[in-house]
């Protein structure tokens, strides 16, 4: 079995040489593929001075672009497990095996392992995908609302740990690079589980995240992370139009969500530098686009 670790970073160092170091820690890990999306803080140079690593250098093109580059590379190099992850989780010295164990399961597709943050259970995964109540989240069964401790079958996950089968990979193809950030990770799960494969959470399979502080009032932080809600307006109207199993899953689930943003935007830009008038527009289009199905880099 050849498995490779796929690792996209962009401008976190300190995260990333922490990161391969777990790696480095993880059996039966056959290569690590670091793909760098255009750091400037010195990533490309470290680099450059660990020969065990393939490294991939490319402009940003998000997550999603680092993503399929890291997984088509890893595909071409004939890997039977693609383990993915961001630089910012940490993977037990256990944990692919832990994954692994359950490579063999009829119709698993992707592995997903448990992830801690500050010893806690992180999760965003759920188990049922809701693709016709408009009026509800598109993710079911959360598993945050349950206590899980056998592997149990969900729908979706993230691009933090999970381990994707060369069968699937050449089924359902390479994650959908134009999203840039935001939902190329739940895209590609549905992909799978409508292609028939089953996505397996292993709560053995230990991974530890990492939290970020920061001493930025609430208008400043933001501020910072604006540009990041119009992908996630235009992405997850993406997902509901084309997913969507009616007019109004298509339509008017991202319409309550958009209306959502532009009445924060619009309340607080009088009093607060965190939105401004102009971007109320910007989330209009953000959504029109996502109905369009017309993706890319902002």
């Amino acid at each position: 079995m050849k498995v490779i670790a796929v690792v996209v970073t962009y401008n976190r160092l300190e995260l990333l040489k922490r990161n391969i170091h777990c790696l480095r820690q993880n059996k039966p890990l056959d290569s690590i593929l670091v793909v760098n999306n255009g750091s400037t803080d010195g990533t490309g140079q470290w680099l450059a001075t660990q020969p065990d690593l393939h490294v991939l250098t490319q402009e940003n093109v998000g997550g999603s672009g680092g993503f399929y580059t890291g997984i088509r590379e890893a595909f071409r190099q004939e890997a039977d497990w693609i383990w993915c992850m961001d630089d910012d989780v940490f993977p037990r010295p256990d944990c692919l095996e832990q994954l692994l164990r359950h490579a063999s399961a009829p119709r698993v597709g992707i592995l997903a392992p448990r992830r801690l943050l500050e010893g806690h259970i992180f999760t965003n995964d759920f188990q049922q995908l809701n693709l016709t109540n408009p009026f509800a989240s598109m993710y079911r069964r959360k598993l945050k609302k349950q206590a899980v401790n056998e592997p149990t079958e969900i729908c979706g996950t993230a691009f933090e740990g999970l381990c994707i089968s060369k069968e699937a990979v050449a089924k359902i193809g390479f994650p959908n690079k134009d999203l840039f950030i935001f939902c190329d990770d739940t895209d590609y799960c549905i992909r799978a589980v409508l292609s028939g494969y089953k996505i397996l959470y292993i709560p053995t399979a230990l991974m530890d995240k990492q939290r970020f502080f920061s001493e930025d009032n609430w208008a400043t932080r933001n501020q910072k992370k604006k540009w990041k809600r119009f992908y996630q307006v235009r992405n997850s109207t993406y997902l509901n139009h084309h997913y969507g199993h009616n007019w109004a899953v298509r339509y008017l689930r991202s319409f309550n969500g958009v209306i959502g943003y532009i009445l924060i935007a619009l309340l607080s830009c009088p009093f607060s530098k965190a939105y401004r008038a102009s971007d109320i527009p910007r989330f209009w289009k953000a959504y029109q686009d996502g109905l369009r199905e017309k993706l890319g880099k902002y």
